[in-house]
């Protein structure tokens, strides 16, 4: 029989985890004449009972495994080291919120048994709130137009990983590694399953302005070099546009020069215009040499705390 691993990363998810884990375990009691399963909770230093509510699940169910991290180490890299921690024949990431529907599990391990060595989850439709939709939407739309390799639109994530690619994932030597652009680089023929994804069954999400934008700007810094090569590309223009106002501004004033002011108003706006693009570009670049500064320095990705029914 194969062995299966379901690998959830949470962080103050204790009115969700024991709902995750019944219908996880409600799904491979209908497929348990072919698999046998793990499941894997990798808490992220839960400052609520989280890990008390894993911890009385797990005396009662040996499938399930707990890692406590030693502190909160990020929304990046506990869910990576989680799932290269997974023995089975095939891991799945999936969320502590049941976002990521268990039922869908069957449709995973049939891609997989046909031969995917990756299949992941693809939303094509979302019970969120539509603007913040939207936004992720036009987010991965634009990461898709400017990468330099394959990029999967609503991908999150969530999917089937064979063993084979997990230990590739292990051989990566990236101490802040961008999950969805590996997957899509590295998975070959992706096999695809179409959800909707439902709200958060309780409490909110504990993803703010931040982590979306350190989400966002790790894909840009790790597959593409289109927003630093638009810092020349844009500092061209501008200097070809203020030697052409500087023209015009003169040959006026040649032709009208008792009459024609030249004003505060356009030296304030050229000014502050000028001033914004450079701040912007050298924030551009702040985020390059800081993924480069992530690098070299090769912190470990978690600490753990302690590990239960290992």
């Amino acid at each position: 029989m194969k062995k299966i691993s379901i690998v959830t990363p949470c962080y103050n998810e204790e009115p969700n985890v024991r709902e995750l884990y019944r219908q996880v375990k409600a799904q491979f009691e209908l497929l348990k004449d072919r698999y046998t399963y793990e499941h894997i909770f990798i808490d992220n230093a839960s400052t609520d009972h989280t890990v008390a509510v894993l911890k009385e699940i797990a005396a009662e169910d040996k499938n399930v495994k707990i890692i406590v991290n030693a502190m909160n180490f990020g929304h990046i890299r506990s869910p990576f080291y989680g799932l290269c921690q997974a023995s089975g024949d095939a891991a799945m990431l999936m969320v502590a919120d049941l976002q990521d529907p268990p039922e869908l599990i069957p449709q995973f391990l049939q891609q997989w048994e046909e031969g995917r060595q990756v299949v992941i989850g693809v939303k094509n439709k979302s019970e969120e709130n539509p603007i913040m939709y939207g936004l992720r939407t036009s987010f991965y739309k634009m990461i898709k137009a400017i990468s330099e390799t394959r990029q999967v639109e609503n991908f999150t994530g969530f999917g089937l990983y064979d063993k084979s690619f997990i230990h590739l994932l292990r051989s990566i030597d990236d101490p802040y590694p961008y999950m969805r652009g590996l997957v899509a680089e590295y998975g070959g023929d992706l096999g695809e399953v179409f959800y909707t994804q439902p709200k958060r069954l309780h409490g909110k999400t504990h993803n703010n302005f931040y982590t979306l934008y350190d989400m966002a700007m790790l894909g840009f810094v790790n597959h593409s070099k289109v927003p630093l090569r638009m810092a020349s590309f844009i500092g061209f223009a501008c200097g070809a546009m203020s030697f052409l106002v500087a023209i015009i501004y003169f040959l006026y004033k040649l032709f009208y020069w008792d009459s024609f002011q030249v004003g505060q108003a356009p030296l304030v706006i050229g000014l502050f215009f000028f001033a914004s693009v450079q701040l912007f570009f050298l924030g551009i670049v702040g985020e390059y040499v800081g993924s480069i500064l992530t690098q070299v320095r090769r912190r470990p990705l978690v600490i753990e705390k302690e590990r239960v029914n290992f």
